[in-house]
């Protein structure tokens, strides 16, 4: 069945850059409404950036305050993988990332997504 697969994060330095990448099998990506969360030990899973899908009558593109200007969100369909470029980075962006799929947009809410990667650690440290 579907499968959501994320790859590239690491260690950096804070003001470092990263580039994560979530590859999809079993879907078309340019059909469905993506978005990336994160999630640090004992917080709750945030809504980093969703973008909504290539047939949307909205164009939707949203980033947390939080990281508006540092990270962006994109897709290539041809490989059907959706990427995070992440710069910029700070401490307190470490968390476990995570891609996620819906056939709709809707939003920052994880509860309204359908598919999900394993996610990807990310660690911002000096």
């Amino acid at each position: 069945q579907a499968q959501l697969v994320e790859s590239g994060g690491g260690l950096v330095q804070p003001g470092g850059s990263l580039r994560l990448s979530c590859a999809a099998s079993e879907l078309t990506l340019d059909y469905y409404a993506l978005a990336w969360f994160r999630q640090a030990p004992g917080r709750a899973r945030e809504g980093v950036s969703c973008l909504a899908s290539v047939a949307s009558r909205e164009g939707t593109t949203y980033y947390a305050d939080s990281v508006k200007g540092r990270f962006t969100i994109s897709r290539d369909n041809a490989k059907n993988t959706v990427y995070l470029q992440m710069n910029s980075l700070k401490p307190e962006d470490t968390a476990v990332y995570s891609c996620a799929a819906s056939d709709r947009y809707v939003g920052d809410d994880p509860r309204r997504y359908d598919y999900w990667g394993q996610g990807t650690q990310v660690t911002v440290s000096s």
